[in-house]
């Protein structure tokens, strides 16, 4: 049989470093190519290395058919299930491999729904042909949440974001720095949001530059924090706040440090109201006091 090397297939996985492609050829000069390539007719979807260098050194292999795959996107949804679970790939290969998932997944999501309508309105009278290249091995599509994807690929979901912003707004040279270590993937996440030919500019002025080019970017986001004062009084313009007791909360907020506003307002807020309603629960108690006073 002629196998059928597709470049698109070929390079749908990121390659392999020089020194794991050098580690695979030593192996199996030594062993000998213990695993089958695998193929969808005389098309090649798994083995590329392995295939390449078994032909460069003359050396046997054996092949096995996928019967499941109906379509292109199903053999790209098998390439991506069988690496997502590989030890040597990285964090953010991992993430771009579960994006590539969600975005195949939320296509045909799309094709059954709009498959769903037409058969609601009576455009067609059943299933598509199931002979249809197009048509997925299963029933249907299922949507892919963030927290999935995260969860398939190893990854919390403010790494799939990071990853996310990166694979759609950095620069060829900012997804090259990352994907080698040169960068992490948040400092990356950050630079990705500067114009494209400042990213190209950090990206070659080497790893120092790409980590000051990140802190510029978070400190420029960072908001100015109020001080402790204006906060206080604008958590209840109504209530007549003690100066002493604005310095008393200011001192305990400072003591906390640094948070989010919405929490520090609300921290005021509970502040004042405990203090009303002790001054109420103080006044209440005079009463009955002085009302016990007034019987005898």
């Amino acid at each position: 049989m002629d196998i059928v090397v597709k470049e698109e297939l070929k390079a749908y996985i990121d390659p392999l470093t020089p020194d794991e492609h050098d580690a695979l050829e030593r192996s199996i000069l030594a062993e000998g190519c213990r695993d089958a390539l695998v193929l969808w007719g005389e098309v090649l979807v798994d083995g590329h290395n392995r295939y390449g260098i078994c032909q460069k050194h003359g050396l046997p292999f054996q092949t096995i058919q996928n019967t499941r795959f109906q379509s292109m996107d199903d053999v790209h949804l098998w390439m991506i299930e069988q690496h997502l679970g590989r030890r040597s790939v990285s964090d953010f290969q991992r993430g771009v491999l579960a994006l590539r998932k969600r975005d195949i997944l939320a296509e045909r999501h799309r094709a059954d729904q709009a498959q769903l309508q037409k058969e609601s309105d009576g455009e067609i009278s059943g299933p598509a042909d199931a002979g249809d290249e197009d048509s997925p091995p299963w029933a249907a599509a299922p949507k892919v949440s963030r927290a999935d994807m995260a969860r398939e690929a190893r990854l919390s979901s403010s790494q799939v974001t990071m990853i996310e912003r990166i694979h759609k707004q950095a620069a060829p040279e900012l997804v090259e720095a990352v994907k080698t270590g040169v960068i992490s993937i948040s400092a990356a996440a950050a630079v990705a949001d500067l114009p494209e030919d400042e990213q190209r500019a950090a990206a070659a002025a080497g790893k120092d530059e790409l980590k000051q080019a990140a802190k510029r970017v978070r400190e420029s986001k960072r908001k100015p924090r109020k001080p402790v004062q204006e906060v206080l009084h604008s958590a209840d313009g109504a209530a007549e706040v003690d100066p002493s007791r604005a310095a008393e909360i200011a001192d305990a907020l400072n003591a906390l440090g640094e948070g989010p506003a919405e929490l520090r307002q609300r921290i005021i807020a509970l502040t004042l109201e405990n203090d009303t309603l002790r001054q109420q629960l103080a006044a209440l108690r005079k009463q009955v006091a002085d009302s016990g006073m007034a019987d005898a």
